[in-house]
C-alpha cells in the first residue's frame, strides 16, 4: 500500500474517534441524588500528650461502640504503634508503612487483609512510623493517608472512623486532619497536670487557626483520664469552652487491668456504664470553636507551688557568661553626618 494511499484512511479513523468523543460529551450526566443520605460516617481525631491514654481510652470506647451495634474504624496515627496493642490484648498487628515497604520491594500491591484486622466488630489498622533518626513521622502519616486513600478509605461504610494521634508533635502530618478538613470534629484527652493540658490548649489553638483560614473542624469536647480530683482539667474545659465528655477515675483496677491490656469498657462491668455514656458522648457532642488560653490563663489554673509562679526572672550578665567585666568596643559602623 502507497503512503498516498494511507493517509486518508489515517484521517477517516481520527475523524471517527472525534465523532464518538462528540457524542459521549453530548450525552447527559446522571442527576445528583437528592434522597437522604443512608450513612453519614463521623471521622474523629482524639490529640493529647504521649502517655496521658490516648489510646488506652480509644480501645476502649472504639469496643464500646462495636457493641452497641456501630461500625467502627481505629487508626492508630502513632508512631508507637499501641493504638491497636491494647486492643488486640497487647498483640501488635503489622503497620501501614512497614507492610507498605515490604510489599514495594517484591512488587506487590498492599490489600486490606494485610493492614486492617479486627476484633468483635471493630476494625483497626496502625499507620505506623519510622524508627528514630530515620525518617519524619509526620511524613510518614501522610504517605499512610495516601495508602489508604488508594485503598478506597473514602468509600467505607463505618460509623466511626477514630484517630489516635500525638498532640505534642506539631509538625504538619499531625497536624492533618484538623489543616485539611479531613474530620469533622476533634477530641482532646489531659488529666491534671500542666504538660497536657498545654497540649490541649495547643491543640485548641491550631482548630481555632485553621477555622480562621476557612476550615470547618471544631472541638468536640475534652476526656479527663486518670482524673484525681484536683479540678485543673475540668477548670481549663470551662474557660476553653469545651464540655467534659468524661472523668476516667485514677482508680488502681483500671491502672492494673490497662497494664495487662484487658479491655474494661464491656457491657455489663464495672466500668461499662463510663464507657457507655463516653460513647454516647463522642457521638453526638457538636463541635464547637474553642478558647485557647493564654500562657498566664493556663498557668493561672495552677498553684503558684505547682507552676513556679513565685519565681523572680534575673537577666544574666556577660560576666556570668565568661568571669569577667564586659569591656566596650568601638564600633566599626560607619556613620554619616546629616546632608546640608
Amino acid at each position: 500500500m502507497s503512503t498516498s494511499a494511507s493517509i486518508p484512511a489515517v484521517a477517516t479513523v481520527q475523524f471517527m474517534q472525534m465523532d464518538r468523543l462528540r457524542a459521549e460529551a453530548a450525552i447527559e450526566p446522571d442527576p445528583v441524588s437528592t434522597a437522604p443520605a443512608t450513612k453519614e460516617t463521623q471521622i474523629i481525631a482524639i490529640y493529647g500528650k504521649g502517655g496521658i491514654g490516648k489510646s488506652f481510652t480509644l480501645a476502649n470506647l472504639s469496643y464500646m461502640m462495636a457493641q452497641q451495634g456501630k461500625k467502627v474504624l481505629l487508626i492508630g496515627c502513632d508512631p508507637k504503634s499501641d493504638t491497636t496493642s491494647l486492643l488486640f490484648g497487647g498483640k501488635a498487628c503489622p503497620t501501614i508503612i512497614e507492610t507498605s515497604s515490604k510489599k514495594k520491594l517484591s512488587g506487590e500491591a498492599v490489600s486490606i487483609g494485610d493492614v486492617c484486622f479486627k476484633r468483635d466488630g471493630v476494625f483497626a489498622m496502625e499507620l505506623g512510623g519510622p524508627e528514630v533518626g530515620r525518617g519524619c513521622g509526620g511524613r510518614g502519616i501522610i504517605h499512610g493517608f495516601e495508602t489508604l486513600e488508594k485503598l478506597g478509605f473514602h468509600d467505607w461504610g463505618f460509623d466511626y472512623v477514630l484517630l489516635d494521634f500525638l498532640g505534642d508533635v506539631v509538625c504538619g502530618g499531625f497536624g492533618l486532619p484538623i489543616a485539611r478538613d479531613m474530620c469533622q470534629k476533634v477530641i482532646v484527652v489531659g488529666s491534671n497536670d500542666l504538660q497536657s493540658l498545654y497540649v490541649a490548649n495547643n491543640v485548641c489553638s491550631a482548630v481555632e487557626y485553621f477555622r480562621k483560614l476557612g476550615g470547618n473542624v471544631g472541638v468536640a469536647g475534652m476526656v479527663i483520664n486518670k482524673d484525681d480530683g484536683t479540678g485543673e482539667a475540668a477548670a481549663f474545659a470551662e474557660r476553653a469552652g469545651i464540655p467534659v465528655l468524661a472523668a476516667i477515675p485514677a482508680h488502681e483496677d483500671i491502672r492494673r487491668k490497662s497494664a495487662a491490656y484487658d479491655i474494661i469498657g464491656r457491657p455489663g462491668t464495672q466500668w461499662g456504664p463510663l464507657f457507655e455514656t463516653l460513647a454516647t458522648n463522642v457521638g453526638e457532642a457538636p463541635p464547637v470553636r474553642p478558647k485557647p488560653l493564654t500562657q498566664d490563663e493556663l498557668l493561672g489554673l495552677f498553684s503558684g507551688s505547682a507552676v513556679g509562679r513565685d519565681v523572680v526572672l534575673e537577666p544574666a550578665t556577660v560576666f556570668d557568661m565568661v568571669g569577667r567585666d564586659e569591656s566596650v568596643k568601638p564600633t566599626l559602623e560607619v556613620v554619616y553626618d546629616d546632608a546640608a
